[in-house]
């Protein structure tokens, strides 16, 4: 099932551009478990987090590797849903902030 979201992308532009200017700039960090596979990170990645299939691929491995991986930067309002629907999958996900 793709990823539907309900979000009003041209309003939230403002709130965006309001929170950058203000330094408010967040990532989604994705952490390493024992349960999900390689091809199922990667395949969440793509639909969620809109990434090529290559850079999915390298960001799974680092997960596994690393523990943990930045998976996309910006504002909290467009993160938060992205990162409920990671986690709606299975995939252990935060949203953390970044000083600018």
């Amino acid at each position: 099932m793709p990823f539907q979201s309900s979000i009003n992308w041209e309003s939230l532009e403002s709130e965006v551009l309001l929170e950058e200017h203000h330094g408010e700039i967040s990532e989604i960090v994705v952490f390493n478990d024992d349960v999900n596979t390689f091809d199922w990170v990667i395949e969440c990645l793509i639909e969620i987090c809109k990434h090529s299939q290559e850079q999915a691929e390298q960001l799974s491995y680092i997960v596994h590797f690393k523990g943990r991986a930045s998976v996309k930067v910006g504002a909290m309002t467009v993160l938060r849903p992205m990162k409920d629907a990671l986690c709606e999958r299975g995939l252990s996900a935060v949203i953390e902030s970044i000083k600018v």
